[in-house]
């Protein structure tokens, strides 16, 4: 069984579509912890409804960088997870976890790379925009590409709709190329 750690910053949507997975035995995996840069995300508190460790890292703090590195490198994981994390991870952090970092991104890259994926997507008039889930490098959304599913971009989108769409797809292939590492 694979052991997991995620870095979440926000809602935990993502975590909690792999979890439930797992949940439901689909997942050779545990989530052996959830470290969050908020105080109040909610993927802390999904964490912590499962029976599974919440780890609150306060980035505001000069030393954050190592304590991130030495805290996840006490859960011992065979893969880091970032969903919705709000954060570049710096080079140590790669460095020290290289080929075990997988992110997803809100886009089909290498299109659309860093914050908002979806409107950057709208504003250049593509017609197919997606997802994508990547391994992490030290580039922003630079990371061999894993797998990615399409989304159409439909005639009166707005950010949000579009999002939304996205999002689905996300709670679909990130659980899927999760089980698959677990597999390997």
């Amino acid at each position: 069984m694979k052991r997991l750690v995620v870095l979440a910053s926000g809602r935990g949507s993502n975590f909690k579509a792999i979890l439930d997975e797992i949940l439901a035995g689909n997942i050779n995996g545990e989530i052996v912890a959830v470290i969050s840069d908020h105080h109040d995300a909610k993927a802390l508190e999904i964490a912590r409804d499962n029976g599974i460790e919440a780890v609150f890292g306060n980035a505001a703090s000069k030393e954050y960088n190592d304590w991130l590195i030495g805290t996840v490198k006490t859960y011992e994981p065979d893969y880091i997870i970032l969903a919705g994390y709000m954060r570049i991870v710096p080079p140590a952090f790669v460095s020290a976890f290289e080929g075990k970092i997988i992110n997803i991104h809100p886009a089909l890259l290498p299109s659309f790379k860093g914050l908002h994926g979806q409107r950057q997507a709208l504003e250049y008039g593509v017609k197919i925009t997606g997802c994508t889930v990547h391994y992490v490098d030290e580039g922003m959304d630079t990371g061999k590409i894993i797998a990615q599913r399409a989304v159409e971009v439909k005639e009166g989108d707005t950010e949000e709709t579009l999002s939304a769409r996205i999002l689905e797809q996300e709670h679909k292939v990130y659980p899927a190329v999760v089980k698959a590492l677990c597999e390997a």
